[in-house]
């Protein structure tokens, strides 16, 4: 019997999780001189409260839906995903490459392109690690760690030198062509008079993150692979006992992971910044462990830690520009959501499970109630040797 119901697990525990930071936020700003309640509205305010709000708030959470996807998709085969940071920055090269490289008459192709190249560079990447995963017992997170540095130093020396364009000084390439210039908000939300999410980066890359959750979601749920991907996770004795082989389900899950992870490079490399920038994807790569153990490594829930993280990063912005406090205690702030949501997180479950097995309890001994019997009908007799009447 499952200690919780399903809706507590997905809902409960992470809102109570929520709740305990928040607290401790409040007390931090308060210890500081700063009034918490200003600092929440500022911040809500910041992220939710108009369209230029909502514009970065949804353009951070694509990029933590792809890479919270990519760190929940290994979750259900019992891999730590350590390396989507790594794996989004390669996925950038492989964009930078086919939009550089390549012709492209018109964005819908070139996002097309820019989707094939960052998930091939993205799975290519997180191959390494998964080989020695599953043939030498190398652990995947060191293994994945390692390659996000690797990734970062390939970055840097691309970037100030081959892919550098000649007579400039910014470690970033070339611009891409006007013709791959993916659709942003701006255009596609405005008519008329009315413009919104003026200035803000978020593009249609916010519609391949939905469809990659509905593609998640599918493919754990509801294919073959995905029923051995969770089969493994559950138990790798009783997996290869079935004729699941534990070489194949470690490589494909690494692969998928990895492409999911180098995805997010459309958001920020051709939506946003429309060239290869060093240190693009910011951290959005270890962010997306936080979202996926938030979202318990479902698509639904890891879209809903996406844009709370989102609202986060916007909101602390917010906050640091329109208030005496530092920058610094925006990143206490997320890092005690971080906190609370995933190494803490059975200090909240643990009480919840035990309210909800005391509850079980008190209804098991409980007297059954009075027996109801259809109209029309006469109860039992007592005495057996005695009619109804």
């Amino acid at each position: 019997m499952d200690r919780m119901p399903r809706w507590a697990d997905v809902l409960l525990v992470p809102a109570l999780s929520l709740l305990l930071a928040g607290a401790i936020s409040a007390l931090v700003i308060l210890a500081i001189g700063e009034n918490p309640w200003q600092a929440l509205t500022i911040m809500v305010t910041g992220a939710l409260g108009s369209t230029y709000g909502w514009g970065y708030t949804l353009y951070y959470a694509t990029n933590f839906i792809f890479t919270g996807l990519a760190v929940a998709l290994a979750i259900h085969a019992r891999l730590f995903n350590i390396g989507a940071e790594g794996q989004a920055a390669i996925g950038g090269l492989g964009v930078a490459l086919a939009m550089l490289h390549l012709p492209w008459p018109h964005w819908s192709l070139a996002l097309l392109g820019a989707m094939v190249a960052s998930a091939l560079f993205g799975a290519a990447w997180a191959l390494i690690p998964a080989i020695l995963q599953a043939k030498r017992g190398s652990h995947i997170v060191i293994t994945t760690i390692m390659f996000n540095f690797i990734a970062a130093a390939l970055l840097n020396y691309l970037l100030v030198g081959p892919l550098k364009p000649p007579g400039t000084m910014e470690t970033a390439t070339a611009r891409f062509p006007p013709e791959t210039h993916l659709p942003d908000f701006r255009q596609m939300f405005s008519w008329g008079d009315t413009v919104l999410f003026r200035g803000t980066p978020a593009n249609i890359t916010f519609f391949v993150a939905l469809l990659a959750c509905v593609a998640v979601w599918f493919l754990v749920w509801r294919t073959r692979l995905g029923y051995e991907i969770r089969a493994f996770g559950l138990s790798e004795p009783a997996a290869r006992y079935a004729g699941i082989g534990a070489t194949r389900i470690i490589t494909v899950t690494m692969l998928l992971s990895g492409a999911l992870a180098g995805l997010m490079a459309i958001n920020n490399t051709l939506g946003e910044a429309e060239r290869l920038i060093l240190n693009a994807v910011e951290g959005a790569g270890f962010i997306g462990i936080a979202v996926a153990l938030m979202g318990r490594a479902h698509p639904l829930g890891v879209f809903l830690a996406a844009i709370l993280f989102g609202a986060l990063y916007q909101g602390g912005a917010e906050l640091a520009l329109w208030t005496s406090i530092p920058r610094e205690m925006v990143v206490v702030i997320q890092a005690l959501v971080i906190l609370f949501t995933g190494a803490l997180d059975n200090m909240v479950r643990m009480p919840v499970e035990r309210l909800f097995a005391r509850r079980r309890a008190r209804a098991a001994l409980s007297p059954p109630g009075p027996t109801l019997h259809p109209p029309g009908r006469a109860a039992a007799p007592s005495d057996p040797g005695k009619p109804a009447e």
